[in-house]
């Protein structure tokens, strides 16, 4: 994500800018490459947001397409353009691909959470059939999802443990299934049945849908990647990680965003920068926007999150995912705390659910928490320690397990979900850039809506009838200040 600074020894590198302008403009013709003009031209204005800064050394490079942020969201962005149109693409990133919220993930590619009609079942549906093409497609090759993606069809389980919520999952079922979902309600008895590692009491119940699917997050950041630089063979893509944007490039005529400087170069953009940071796209486009005539603001903020894993876990297994019907509703519970030495306040609003997934490699992954507390990164065990109490009230292997071998195992996940407070992302053009558009804030369903979301952004690029309204996620009316 952007603004997320993490070290890498590995980026992708497709040689000198020249040699790249001449391929794409001897291969596809329609690409103007000009930017030995655009250096001297008074064409181009560029307005720096870091008056302090000044790079020691630029190069320019012009690609049709620009997409700022190398989560999943903009690779899947970079990848919809690169399969399905002639354009070339360029991704920035201050940092490296999957350190935000993308890599932090259980890798839920979920609908039994998603309730049928709301504004956001559209685009997750949409999302998952296209996830669910790309393994058929796959399968066809002769390629092994599972090892590619870590992609299982897991099936899941959103459980209730009081009569109201089995009111609420039986009328969630029969919604479901009138979406055309595979959908069953399970009683105490058939619950038990179909996961024996839990303990399950008299006025449990759940929502079932078999085909729900989890994928490894890294797994498929790395296939997204591979597939994207073989396009860069072809002169159309390139990478530039480890470094952050710091500024738009504007043209005299009308303003028009035509392009980003980066701390060591300047990327023009011929018909689309997008713009997919993730928890920092509000803060990024606040300093991109500094003194712009523009009054316009990006209400996603970071939502911190904790994932406990267990490695090699072999005291349970899982046969399907399963998520309390709490982490619906995101309860809130109340923590008191003293100040920590990253100066938080004493007393903190935090919500708990739980959520139990087993990877492809045995891992026991153990969720979760939701927090506002900005982009502190810091660790804080009473909250890995409210998780681990969450997840022993629903499995008894946990329970039996002294706390300290949990530990000895454990790994720590952190990232920071893009929040948004009506519960949508934001997919569209920015008011009065056009050519400028943001995908972000979809906080928890990032993965599940990456591709359908990609979809949306290339089809609004090329004036392409859409496969799903794109209405609800407009920015009109949710981001003008």
């Amino acid at each position: 994500m952007e603004a997320c600074l993490l070290s890498s020894s590995s980026s992708y590198s497709l040689g000198n800018t020249k040699s790249l302008s001449r391929s794409c403009s001897r291969t596809y013709p329609h690409i103007i490459f000009v930017s030995g003009i655009r250096r001297s031209s008074n064409r181009w204005t560029r307005l720096s947001v870091t008056s302090s800064f000044r790079p020691t050394a630029v190069e320019n490079s012009t690609f049709d397409v620009v997409v700022v942020g190398a989560g999943i969201i903009g690779l899947t962005v970079a990848r919809r353009f690169l399969m399905t149109t002639n354009l070339s693409v360029a991704v920035v990133d201050a940092g490296v691909p999957c350190s935000g919220a993308t890599g932090a993930g259980q890798g839920y590619i979920w609908m039994t959470h998603k309730t049928p009609g709301s504004e956001t079942w559209d685009l997750c549906n949409r999302s998952k059939k296209l996830w669910e093409d790309l393994v058929d497609e796959l399968r066809f090759h002769g390629v092994d999802p599972s090892q590619e993606l870590g992609w299982k069809k897991t099936g899941s389980l959103l459980i209730g443990r009081t009569p109201e919520e089995s009111e609420m999952l039986a009328s969630r079922v029969k919604l479901l299934s009138e979406a055309d979902l595979r959908a069953e309600f399970l009683s105490a008895g058939s619950l038990a049945a179909e996961e024996p590692s839990l303990q399950v009491g008299r006025d449990w119940s759940a929502a079932f849908v078999p085909d729900d699917c989890q994928i490894d997050a890294q797994l498929a950041v790395d296939f997204i990647e591979k597939g994207n630089r073989s396009s860069g063979l072809q002169g159309r893509y390139k990478e530039f990680f480890h470094e952050p944007v710091i500024s738009l490039v504007r043209s005299d005529y009308g303003g028009e965003v035509v392009g980003v400087q980066t701390s060591k170069n300047i990327l023009y953009c011929e018909q689309a920068l997008v713009v997919a940071t993730g928890a920092w796209s509000g803060s990024l486009i606040q300093d991109l926007f500094k003194g712009l005539n523009i009054s316009f603001s990006v209400p996603v903020i970071p939502r911190k999150g904790y994932l406990v894993i267990l490695e090699n876990f072999q005291k349970m297994q899982l046969n399907h995912g399963i998520m309390e019907f709490g982490y619906v509703d995101h309860q809130i519970i109340s923590r008191s705390s003293n100040l920590s030495a990253s100066g938080v306040s004493e007393c903190e609003k935090l919500s708990i659910s739980m959520t139990a997934t087993t990877d492809a490699t045995g891992n026991l992954l153990l969720g979760s928490s939701r927090q506002f507390i900005g982009f502190d990164n810091g660790m804080d065990e009473s909250i890995v320690n409210c998780i681990l109490d969450r997840a022993q009230q629903f499995f008894p292997a946990l329970r039996d397990l002294p706390r300290q071998d949990m530990l000895r195992s454990r790994k720590i996940r952190i990232g920071f979900r893009p929040y948004m407070h009506d519960g949508k992302p934001i997919i569209g053009p920015v008011p009065g850039l056009p050519k400028m558009i943001l995908a972000a804030g979809h906080e928890g369903g990032g993965l599940t809506m990456a591709l359908g979301t990609a979809e949306m952004v290339v089809d609004m690029v090329l004036n392409n009838v859409p496969k799903v309204d794109p209405t609800p996620y407009s920015l009109q009316g949710r981001c003008c200040s």
